[in-house]
Order: structure tokens, then sequence, then C-alpha cells
């Protein structure tokens, strides 16, 4: 839709996504296997299976996946703008 965009994310065993910020969207990430590790500004945080978390337009945020299996997860884009150059990487392990 307009304001929202879904993707399915995969994070291999002992892989991270980079370190980064919106300015136009939040997103809301649903572990659907797998165990993740997820920072929000200052929090580090574990997102089981079946949990979720919800990160706020503007937060500094990474997902990781610190298990011995692949990590999938749901991601709930909402915003006013939600193109790929909205991602401000702050750190990038690529």
């Amino acid at each position: 839709g307009d304001r929202h965009q879904v993707k399915r994310i995969i994070v291999k065993p002992g892989g991270r996504l980079s370190l980064q910020k919106h300015h136009h969207r939040s997103e809301h990430w649903i572990v659907v296997r797998g165990t993740a590790q997820v920072t929000v500004n200052e929090l580090i945080k574990t997102v089981h299976e079946n949990e979720s978390i919800y990160i706020p337009i503007g937060a500094v945020h990474r997902l990781e996946n610190p298990g011995k299996i692949q990590l999938e997860l749901i991601e709930v884009q909402t915003g006013s703008y939600l193109g790929e150059d909205d991602i401000i990487r702050i750190e990038d392990d690529y």
C-alpha cells in the first residue's frame, strides 16, 4: 500500500545487518524462525520465535542472528515514505 510494506528477511547464523535508521518509517519485526538479537538505540534485546519488537521512526537499529539456525522474520514498514533511499547506514560490515 501507499503507507505500508511487508518484507520477509533471512539472516544466516552469525550474520548481522547494518546499523541504520530511517527518517520516514517505523518497523515492526516478527520472528517466525530462530532467535534475533536486536539493537534499538541503547537497548539490546533477544527476540525469540513468535515474539516481536517495534522500531520507532528515527531509532538507530540493527538485526543480528546469534543462533545456529537461519533467522527468519517478517518486517512490517509503515510511514509516509518507504523508499530504499531512506536507509541511513551508520555502520555496515559489507
